[in-house]
């Protein structure tokens, strides 16, 4: 980062320290990943001069002849990997991707189903805080009091109370697989559309860990990092008779000009998870995520659901008497990086609830395995059962840093090169 460090020394030592804080820790927040050198390199590349609104050979702007052949790679890797009719490669992210969805599926006011936000769905479902919830009447679904798990049965008496427009499928804190088939079933049975959002769980999806929605939705949003390993963007896939339709949502509906250079490299990101390697990969996240809530068990934490089908870990404190948000806290001083999080009928309140979520994307992009999670699980169990003592977690964070020494990040320095 020469010419960076002589532009701006400040910004440029903050990435190092960050670079560094990602080399040294333990990363178990679900939504996060390393992407490869390849795909940083495309993400800072030349593309961030070019302005290309429209669609490969209908833009408004000439000098697109690169950029044009660059995002047609890209929707034909993403049509190709996910089996789709239909992609677009240019929505900025998962947010405004889902009100693409909305925007050219519904009409204002309309009736739209989605996952309850304290029960794990995402604020883009048509929680009341967003938008979505705002401009659509908005219906929750949740989970069984008894299993913490979706019932179907209960999905499906909702929505023929309800008659939505549109059912969501996808969570940001949902251990289990969803069941795409009943979900399209129920939304043709009630005159609906189905999107399923798979942002959470797409590189399980593409790698053959996790069963796909291509068959039963007419649309299927994901971002483009979490599972998926590519940069910070989102892909929408439908079937071509509505290809249209979303195209016009994104644009000229809700943006101007794609960011080319994140189009490019969900192009790469899309070319890696193509390989061989990333279908073993997919299934190493779930063989960590269920060794790691194996473990957690164990050791008489309280799961929600009791486990995890995919990538993801919902840990209750309840029965531990801890405050997760403090839990949380201590666990990232001592390495260990998570996030605090509701969980279903959560007591408490949302900017201090009782859960903590887990992800093994990151720490299976570095190599770790089964082994590795039982050796993670004891020092969550051992920081959370004491979050004021701090010559813990600083005993901790030096075993979790020389712990980390044996599992390079991909994309960045390795130890050798890297700052002191």
């Amino acid at each position: 980062m020469q010419a960076l460090e002589r532009a701006d020394p400040e910004i440029a030592e903050l990435i190092r320290r960050e670079e560094r804080y990602q080399r040294d820790s333990v990363r178990l927040i679900p939504s996060e990943n390393y992407v490869s050198h390849a795909v940083l390199e495309a993400s800072g590349s030349v593309l961030q001069n070019k302005y290309s609104e429209g669609y490969p050979g209908r833009r408004y702007y000439e000098g697109q002849r690169y950029i044009d052949r660059i995002e047609a790679l890209a929707v034909q890797r993403a049509q190709r990997l996910f089996g789709a009719e239909h992609a677009n490669v240019q929505p900025y992210s998962g947010s405004p991707a889902n009100l693409a969805v909305y925007v050219g599926l519904l009409q204002p006011g309309d009736t739209l189903m989605g996952m309850s936000l304290p029960h794990g769905g995402h604020l883009t479902h048509g929680w009341d805080v967003s938008v979505t919830g705002r401009f659509w009447r908005p219906v929750r679904y949740g989970v069984d009091p008894a299993t913490e798990r979706i019932d179907m049965d209960a999905v499906r008496a909702l929505a023929r109370a309800e008659r939505p427009k549109l059912i969501v499928a996808g969570a940001t804190a949902y251990p289990r697989q969803f069941d795409f088939a009943a979900f399209g079933e129920i939304a043709r049975e009630v005159g609906a559309h189905f999107l399923a959002d798979i942002s959470h769980i797409a590189g399980l999806v593409a790698g053959g860990a996790h069963p796909s929605p291509l068959p039963h939705a007419d649309v299927v949003m994901t971002t483009t990092h979490k599972t998926l390993r590519g940069p910070r963007g989102a892909i929408l896939l439908c079937r071509e008779r509505l290809a249209e339709t979303i195209d016009k949502a994104v644009f000229p509906g809700l943006q101007g000009g794609p960011h080319n250079q994140t189009t490019a490299a969900i192009a790469v990101a899309l070319r890696e998870a193509e390989q061989p390697e990333f279908a073993e990969y997919a299934r190493q996240v779930v063989r960590n995520a269920k060794a790691l809530a194996e473990e957690l068990l164990a050791r008489g934490f309280d799961l929600v659901s009791g486990g995890t089908d995919n990538h993801l870990i919902l840990i209750d404190l309840t029965n531990r008497g801890s405050v997760a948000k403090t839990v949380s806290r201590a666990l990232d001083r001592a390495g260990i990086v998570c996030n605090y999080n509701t969980v279903p009928f959560d007591p408490r309140r949302p900017f201090s609830p009782s859960g903590i979520r887990l992800g093994t994307p990151s720490v299976t992009s570095r190599g770790m395995r089964e082994e590795d999670m039982r050796r993670i699980a004891a020092w969550i169990d051992l920081v959370s059962a004491q979050p004021a003592d701090e010559d813990l977690q600083k005993r901790v964070v030096g075993e979790v840093r020389e712990f980390c020494r044996g599992f390079p990040a991909p994309g960045l320095l390795t130890p050798s090169r890297s700052p002191a």
